[in-house]
């Protein structure tokens, strides 16, 4: 299920703001779309679809004490009038999308070939409109407001079992709403809820609160919504939509969160980061003379500021079995530049840690009966490319391991005689090549492996699957590889006496 139509989606709601002049709609549009070329957004003007002949009943069409009907009525456009704002959003550069309210309009969007589907609060337990919506086969976008945590349950449910992208707006029906009614912790709940499912926010606060749509931000959301228009000496707008200066001061706020939150995939320091921190940190000092080919001892050196670009650090020094040899002869008080030693041990424990930190992070739980080995077919001082951590937690007739495959390692050709097993990826994406074919497998997706067939796999970015399999037999893995098949099978595997 493809949901890149999704990704950092800026949703702008027309709703009734056009008054039923196409004109004055084609003015919003043409805003919106100058805002979008400005800062280079993924855009969408939303419009919205009622076939008010039959949408509204017929005794309450002429009735002005029935809460928005009135305003329906007095906005009302044709067909053609709503194909001619779809076609200029397209125009524009922006993408379409509509929120239908009966199952006729569901129709008309189709018929304008309409790019997305909006299913507004009001909406979300209508079934007859969801049934219609959801065979439209059409990206769906479906806002919360309203809507009980069980009822998005069963929306989630619905929509994943007709294959098709779907994505969640967190929404308050309140308008406008304050903040203390604006929940926004709910996004980051629905995100770790639905893995994998985009999570957005759908705000109705005063359109100067840029608040809410920065700790939007800052809680996950990856598409934002609000109601816009167009304000003239006739038209008034309501006190939750927005004139194009305040939407594009609203957007502007959204790319400032978006700086200050960053990107939190990523692993390493910027060098800029690096050099601040070293500024304050403590070098290695020659306390005494150090010849050429000793080993550095912790008596021989002391620890000061400030600390030279290269030179060795206290940190460096004190790490966990870590072994320095003068390359060169060092006086008293005379600054270090020595490289460490490679320490295979230290390594492995980095390795290890890396595991742990990916395990933490998917919130995988392995609680206190288990046995993990590491397995390096091209030895261990390789294990950082060619192997895999295998946490082994039940042997039986049947049998369960974790397989924590770390960014960029990779796993070689193998099969099983006697073993059948199917992995079923937990976090990450893991690609398999399996008989020649190749799997891009991404969480919650499963593969199985039948006995005889040759399989490898590796992950890029790192992954972590679960394999289930009939008993591990030692000795059941064929490798392809002459240089492994020739090894011992406990040659190619550490079993770690500690975790």
């Amino acid at each position: 299920m493809n949901t890149s139509i999704f990704e950092n989606l800026f949703v702008f709601e027309m709703a009734n703001n056009h008054q039923g002049s196409v004109a004055h709609g084609l003015k919003i549009i043409q805003e919106m779309a100058e805002i979008a070329r400005k800062f280079k957004l993924k855009a969408t003007v939303k419009l919205q679809y009622r076939q008010l002949d039959t949408f509204i009943h017929p005794d309450y069409r002429d009735r002005s004490d029935v809460q928005h009907i009135p305003r329906f009525i007095s906005t009302a456009l044709s067909r053609d009038d709503f194909h001619q704002l779809v076609q200029a959003t397209k125009a524009a550069g922006m993408l379409s999308m509509v929120t239908p309210f009966d199952e006729d309009s569901v129709d008309v969007c189709l018929e304008h070939d309409v790019d997305i589907l909006k299913v507004a609060s009001c909406s979300a337990t209508d079934w007859p409109l969801l049934e219609k919506i959801a065979a439209a086969k059409r990206p769906v976008i479906f806002s919360t407001g309203g809507v009980s945590i069980s009822e998005v349950d069963k929306l989630v449910s619905f929509f994943a079992h007709q294959n098709i992208a779907f994505a969640i707006m967190h929404c308050v029906a309140l308008y406008p709403t304050p903040n203390a009614k604006l929940q926004m912790g709910i996004i980051r709940r629905l995100a770790n809820r639905y893995p994998g499912i985009p999570i957005g926010y759908s705000g109705h606060e005063s359109p100067d609160n840029h608040d809410p749509v920065k700790i939007a931000v800052a809680m996950g959301a990856r598409m934002f919504e609000r109601h816009v228009g167009v304000p003239t000496d006739k038209i008034k707008l309501n006190t939750y939509s927005m004139a194009p200066g305040e939407t594009e001061a609203w957007v502007h706020a959204a790319f400032i969160a978006k700086s200050i939150v960053g990107d939190p995939t990523c692993k390493e320091l910027p060098d800029e980061e690096r050099a601040s921190l070293l500024s304050l940190q403590r070098g290695v000092y020659a306390r005494i003379p150090i010849k050429k080919g000793e080993r550095i001892s912790p008596e021989a050196i002391f620890f000061a500021m400030p600390c030279q670009p290269e030179q060795t650090t206290s940190g460096q020094f004190g790490s966990y079995r870590t072994t320095y040899v003068a390359s060169k002869d060092y006086n008293p008080n005379e600054a270090i530049y020595e490289a460490a030693r490679p320490d295979i041990i230290k390594e492995i424990r980095n390795y290890i840690h890396d595991a742990k930190g990916m395990l933490y992070e998917a919130r995988i739980q392995l609680g206190t009966e288990f046995t993990v080995e590491l397995s390096h077919h091209s030895g261990i001082e390789k294990f950082g490319q060619v192997g895999c951590l295998i946490v082994n937690v039940i042997n039986r007739e049947y049998c369960k391991k974790l397989i924590v495959v770390l960014p960029g390692q990779h796993h070689p050709n193998h099969r099983h005689q006697k073993k059948e097993e199917t992995f079923q990826v937990l976090h990450g994406e893991v690609e398999v090549t399996l008989n020649g074919g190749n799997y891009v497998l991404q969480p919650g997706n499963k593969l199985l492996i039948e006995r005889g067939s040759w399989h490898s796999f590796h992950s890029p970015m790192g992954a972590i699957f679960e394999e289930i399999s009939t008993t591990h037999i030692v000795g059941d893995s064929y490798y392809e590889d002459p240089a492994i098949a020739g090894l011992d099978p406990m040659q190619r595997k550490t079993v770690l006496e500690t975790w």
